[in-house]
């Protein structure tokens, strides 16, 4: 009886052996997953209204503005309008020194009548000489002589009468007058002054037509100028009012590229209405363009798309482009698009769930398919630092 008893003690002591090991690896294993969880932070996928952005930087300009320049040259002898004075159409804006331009009104106008003069000369001395060749007593070639005198008489009387008119054109040239109404935007000239009119007019004054009316120059990324179109809202704020946002709408985008640093952006036009003209020329507007919405989908935050546990392969350089297994919520069916990776926990280890991903706020990404569900906890943090890998030995030095 002692061996069979010895056995049954052995075989009961293994029993009991195995039942400790199994309940501390259940009670290790439970605890493991609960650090698990408590290392990693989590957000559910929700469902939510997107708004992708455009967004840029650009300058207010009035729709028309207009630069008031001179045909002639001289010295300012007086100014009539100043900075943000509301002129018309027509309106006297500045003089130049005149004296000039008088004088040789003066010298033309002595030069068309010494002209008359002559011309009146000439039309007695050919009505003479077709009388004497009636009576035959000059031959044929006086009188076309004389014929030609008079030609000459009255060419030389309108062209004197020509410089007379440009002498005065000129002269009325040395008044400067706005040729809209608008508001002085800029004076660029003082009493005393001497514009130079050659190959370049020089700007004597800026004149917006109307300053309830302006538009935004900016410059877009080619990355971003596809998703714009012409009659897209935007909103923009500016430096001077910090908690206001303004309205606008995009109104034209401008074929010509600019290149700089082997950066290609493109010139889109905001139209703007600003009816208590608190905006002014000028002013650095920073414009966010709605280029796409999308209401009730499903979305992941960014940080989950771009979290990777420590050990995970390391991320390809370009996104792959896969078939959404659902198909795009958005009526266009199912294609091609970009995918991602999002990773939720699972027996308290993270998990790999590719997705289709489509528009994006910056902060939260629309999924157009998948195997993510509403309510499913995403991570987006790993709570605990990586743990730094052991350093290669060192040369052993002998």
């Amino acid at each position: 009886m002692k061996p069979f008893k010895s056995l049954f003690n052995r075989y009961t002591l293994s029993i009991a052996l195995l039942l400790a090991a199994a309940c501390g690896y259940y009670f290790w294993d439970n605890s493991h997953a609960q650090d698990n969880q408590a290392r990693y932070r989590t957000m559910v996928v929700e469902r939510g209204d997107l708004t992708q952005l455009a967004s840029a930087n650009g300058t207010l300009n009035p729709v028309v503005l207009v630069n008031v320049g001179t045909q002639v040259s001289g010295t300012v002898k007086k100014w009539y309008a100043d900075f943000n004075d509301h002129v018309k159409e027509g309106q006297k804006l500045l003089e130049l020194d005149p004296a000039l331009y008088n004088a040789q009104v003066k010298l033309s106008s002595a030069s068309l009548a010494a002209a008359r003069s002559q011309l009146k000369l000439a039309e007695a001395n050919a009505a003479r000489a077709r009388e004497l060749f009636r009576q035959e007593y000059i031959s044929r070639q006086e009188l076309d002589t004389s014929v030609q005198a008079l030609e000459a008489a009255r060419a030389q009387v309108a062209q004197v009468s020509a410089q007379l008119l440009k002498d005065n054109t000129n002269l009325g040239y040395s008044v400067i007058r706005s040729p809209v109404s608008g508001v002085v935007v800029s004076r660029e000239v003082d009493i005393g002054q001497t514009v130079a009119a050659s190959f370049q007019t020089p700007t004597l004054f800026k004149i917006a037509q109307d300053l309830s009316k302006m538009q935004i120059d900016s410059s877009f990324a080619e990355a971003d100028v596809g998703n714009i179109k012409v009659d897209q809202p935007a909103s923009f704020r500016v430096d001077a009012f910090p908690n206001r946002n303004f309205r606008g709408a995009v109104k034209q985008v401008r074929l010509n590229p600019t290149t700089q640093q082997n950066v290609v952006t493109y010139d889109v036009v905001i139209a703007v209405d600003n009816p208590d003209q608190v905006l002014m020329p000028g002013m650095t507007a920073y414009v966010n363009i709605t280029v796409a919405q999308r209401q009730d989908v499903l979305t992941v935050p960014n940080a989950a798309l771009r979290f990777r546990p420590a050990d995970a392969a390391p991320r390809p350089d370009k996104p792959r482009a896969e078939k959404s297994p659902e198909g795009r919520k958005d009526g266009k069916g199912k294609g091609e698009g970009p995918s991602g990776t999002v990773y939720v926990l699972e027996n308290g280890q993270p998990k790999a769930v590719r997705v289709s991903v489509g528009i994006t706020d910056n902060r939260y990404t629309e999924v157009t398919g998948g195997e993510i569900k509403e309510g499913a906890a995403v991570i987006v943090e790993d709570r605990q630092p990586p743990t730094k890998a052991p350093g290669a030995p060192g040369m052993r030095l002998f």
